[in-house]
This record gives C-alpha cells, structure tokens and sequence, in this order.
C-alpha cells in the first residue's frame, strides 16, 4: 500500500480510506447507502486492514452516530494500529445549538464521538461543511483547545468553498491556530468542478485532497451504460434523477473507460479510481463499499499506474467547460509562463 504526505503535516496517510456512511442505516437517508451491521461491518475492516488499509472515515451524522459506534466496535482492541477520520458541524443533536462549528457544540460533538468510536483520541477531526454564523476564529481556537488536549491531532475540512478554506487558513497564519491540512471533498471523472478553483488553492497552500464519492454515487461503476438497464437494486434507483442516467458526457466517460479497462485488464472502477490517484494534491480516496466484493474489486485500483496516453484521453472525455470567471481564466492566463523580457 502507497501512504502519502497528509496535506502541509509531517503524517503519513495510506492512498485509501475505508469509508463508513453505509454501516448503520439507521435513518432513510442513509438507508440508501447501505445497512451494514456489526457483523458485516467487522469483516469490511478486517479485509481492508489485510490490504494495508488501516485509515476509516466516518462521521457523527452518519446514521445518526451509529456509524462510528459499530466503526468503534469493529476496529475493537485494533486502535493503535489504525488512523481514525471522523466530523462534525451537521446536526448531530436537537435544539438551536446541535448544529454549526461553534465551541459549545465542537466540544460536545467530539466527546461524543470519542464515546462512541471507544478512543480517547480522534487522528483527523473534520469540519463537515462551513459554518456562516460562528466566527472562524471561534472554531480554530475550540480546535487547537482539541489538539493541546490530545483528544484531536489534526483537522481538516470538508466541502467548503475556496474563499471559505482559504480565510480559515489566513485565520490559522495570522493567530498560530491549527490548520486544516486536508480538504474531504467530491470529486470524480465525472464530477471535476473541484479541478476550478479547490484544487489550485490546495496546490499552492499545501492542502491535501480527500476525496469522498470518487464514482460518483454509483455512475462509474459499471451499472449505467448507454441503453442498457439498471440493475434492480441498486443505490442509483433510489437517488437519482432520469437525467442524470442518461447523459451524454456519462456515456461517453464510461464509453473510455471500458476501452482502458480493456486494455489494463481492470474494471471500470479500478480505472476511476486510479486516474483520480494520479491528481494533483489527492492524499487518499474513500472507499465507500456496501459488500466485501465491492471493497475487493476496490482494493484493485492501487499497485498499478494508468499511462499517460490512457489518462489523457479520460481527461479529454471527462472534461467539460467551466463557468464564469474558470473559463475566462482558462482562456487568457491559465497557460502563463515565465517569458523573455522585450
């Protein structure tokens, strides 16, 4: 197993993550994406363990905190040997305050999740999403409040626009708070809007990418092909719309890469996956299996390197024009080099 820089810190991450919004169930939301028990769940972390995977994400809404407790439980007296992800801000209570980024519901929120994950110590504590109303001030000095406690070691973001990651950081620099080293966030061939103005930002500041849904819900898995039906069950049935079933630009991603799986001997995800381990910035890719044959045939994307002719023309299928200002800087300063001066 590759392990990768975690972002700006001196941490070493593997290049795959085992993602856990499937265990539990618990809330018709998450349902859909998978109902995996104690049981069950064990055996998914034992199986990524044996591949080198000892990195799990998870998070306080997922099911309502029962994905970190039966996480917590599966990983049992393994804690020492294993890198546990977890966030925080989404509702995790009732009332006006179990919700957001301020310290009162960050110190209640990681407690509860050292509870229920049976640790004393959480190795990446994420803030799910950006909070307009807490200052950021607050929440970075609740987080190095974290960290000097010992109960957090680092932090990381998720889903944050670029002017939101970007004043956090400024925040972090001008006051010494700790700073997000990754940036969990949606990002797929088929999904690259990242690629605008998240990705650039996190080259220049020295964030990694975490990348959460990396076959798009489903849609780089091998089920959505041009005329031809979706399996009976399936995630995508319950989600998505018509439409995006039946695009174009999907078809024709998905057209390429059964041409280079082809050629590689993988299969469609294995290539997804790995075209996504070749970008810029991306530390690690969540995995996201509902079945031990999903997490194996996952598994399968690492050991092995695309060709640059292969990742060209993914990148040539998958690509799309941006909107305004990214087309216009795509236009005019996106190829700037160093010139002779005249």
């Amino acid at each position: 197993m590759e392990y990768r820089q975690l972002g700006g810190s001196g941490m070493m991450v593997p290049n795959l993550a085992l993602g856990t919004a499937t265990f539990g169930g618990s809330t018709p939301f998450f349902r859909n994406w998978g109902t995996t028990q104690l049981e069950e769940a064990t055996r998914l972390v034992d199986m990524a363990l044996a591949a080198g995977v000892n990195f799990f994400d998870t998070s306080d809404t997922y099911s309502d905190g029962l994905s970190e407790e039966i996480l917590g439980r599966a990983i049992g007296r393994r804690r020492d040997g294993v890198i546990l992800a977890t966030k925080a801000t989404f509702r995790s209570e009732p009332g006006p305050n179990g919700r957001g980024s301020s310290r009162y519901h960050l110190l209640r929120a990681c407690e509860a999740s050292l509870r229920r994950l049976r640790t004393d110590y959480i190795d990446l504590y994420q803030m799910h999403g950006f909070d307009p109303l807490t200052p950021v001030e607050e929440t970075l000095r609740t987080l190095e409040d974290l960290v000097r406690s010992g109960k957090v070691r680092y932090v990381g973001c998720s889903n944050f626009s670029g002017w939101h990651l970007m004043k956090s950081l400024a925040v972090s620099e001008k006051y010494g708070l700790p700073r997000y080293v990754v940036h969990q966030a949606y990002y797929s061939l088929l999904d690259r809007e990242y690629e605008w103005e998240l990705l650039p930002l996190a080259e220049d500041q020295k964030v990694g990418t975490f990348v959460w849904s990396p076959l798009s819900g489903g849609k780089l898995a091998g089920k959505v092909r041009r005329g031809q039906p979706l399996p009976e069950v399936t995630r995508l049935r319950a989600e998505a719309q018509g439409d995006q079933l039946q695009d174009e630009r999907l078809f024709t991603i998905v057209d390429v890469l059964d041409t280079v799986a082809a050629e590689t001997g993988k299969t469609v995800s294995q290539v997804a996956i790995n075209w996504l381990l070749q970008r810029p910035t991306v530390v690690s890719i969540i995995l996201g299996a509902r079945t031990e044959d999903q997490l194996r045939e996952n598994l399968g994307a690492v050991g092995w390197n695309l060709t640059p002719d292969q990742v060209a023309r993914l990148d040539a299928a998958s690509d799309r024009t941006p909107i305004y200002p990214y087309w216009h800087q795509r236009g005019t300063i996106g190829t700037r080099g160093p010139v002779e001066m005249v």
